[in-house]
């Protein structure tokens, strides 16, 4: 290998996770970089080298900058320093024995990281959905319980999280509310999209019937349309109505373990709504809302949610 110094701090270069690992052992990798609290391996986050980048210039692998004193320098440096060594051929040496070494295997990361999913794309539902929890015990079931609905077991589909991102609108800093996340399935059980009803972690009152006190606190996400929220196992019949609470209401108001709901995201997705059974259309205040459905499968229910 030749003496000369750049080529030297390239060769380290180009192993600047395993130099890290060797000499600033008391720090860790995060994401691109190796974080540690100084170039002497003092435990912290202060100083971060860069893992990745060219062989020279700005943004090179192995440049390093201490963000508390303003120091900065390459990985010959970090050899120096925390090897107690100020002559630069014992350096050299140094890296020269370090460079011939076998190489361990580097740690992995203890979870792969997921790229990034597009706002409101199918991808951004499942995540949210996955990353709920069950409803048992939390906001959700109080809020569900306080509209009159006391049969949960309908509710495989449905999560809660306890500070999911409400954005009002674009041009607005984004909010974290509590909310009630309801899966959008295909006839698979594929998850094709997402429902959020943000909650209002004060509780129930009787004007914004538990609903976060936003303007719009109810949106969906993902490919709805010829999907729902389903409520149960559907067998011979289904009913398909518009809203989340008005079908597990339904389902309360028959009694029968066989029901199965659908609940839609909005009114005009009951058009191409896909289900295996026959279908009921099931309203909730406004039977004229389902005036352009057949007499023969549309069946009109009055159902009055608790105020």
């Amino acid at each position: 290998m030749s003496g000369n110094a750049s080529e030297l701090a390239c060769r380290l270069a180009r192993e600047a996770e395993m130099v890290c690992r060797h000499y600033l052992s008391n720090g860790h990798r995060e994401g691109r970089y190796w974080m540690v609290g100084d170039v002497k391996n003092t435990p912290g986050r202060s100083m971060f080298v860069r893992l990745n980048g060219s062989e020279a210039g700005k943004g090179a692998a192995g440049k390093w900058t201490d963000a508390a004193t303003g120091e900065h320098g390459d990985l010959r440096d970090v050899i120096g320093t925390t090897c107690a060594l100020d002559d630069f051929h014992d350096i050299e040496a140094e890296a020269r024995r370090f460079l011939s070494l076998p190489r361990p295997q580097a740690a992995p990361d203890p979870k792969p990281r997921l790229g990034s999913a597009s706002t409101g794309s199918p991808e951004s539902a499942r995540r949210l959905f996955a990353m709920s929890q069950p409803i048992a015990r939390t906001l959700v079931e109080t809020y569900l319980r306080n509209r009159g609905i006391t049969a949960l077991y309908r509710t495989g589909n449905l999560r809660f999280h306890p500070c999911c991102y409400y954005r009002p609108d674009r041009d607005m800093p984004t909010e974290t509310w509590p909310a009630m996340i309801a899966a959008v399935t295909d006839l698979d059980g594929c998850i094709t999209g997402a429902h959020r009803t943000w909650l209002d972690p004060n509780g129930f009152d009787p004007i914004g019937l538990g609903k976060a006190p936003i303007d719009s606190p109810r949106r969906a996400m993902g490919h709805l349309l010829g999907n729902a929220v389903r409520l149960g196992i559907a067998h011979d019949v289904a009913a398909a109505g518009e809203g989340i609470e008005t079908m597990l209401l339904r389902g309360c108001q028959i009694r029968d373990v066989n029901f199965s709901g659908a609940g839609l995201v909005s009114c005009g997705d009951s058009v191409k709504l896909r289900l295996r059974s026959r279908q009921q259309f099931t309203g909730d205040h406004d039977p004229r809302k389902y005036a352009d459905f057949s007499q023969d499968l549309f069946i009109a229910i009055s159902v009055t949610l608790r105020p």
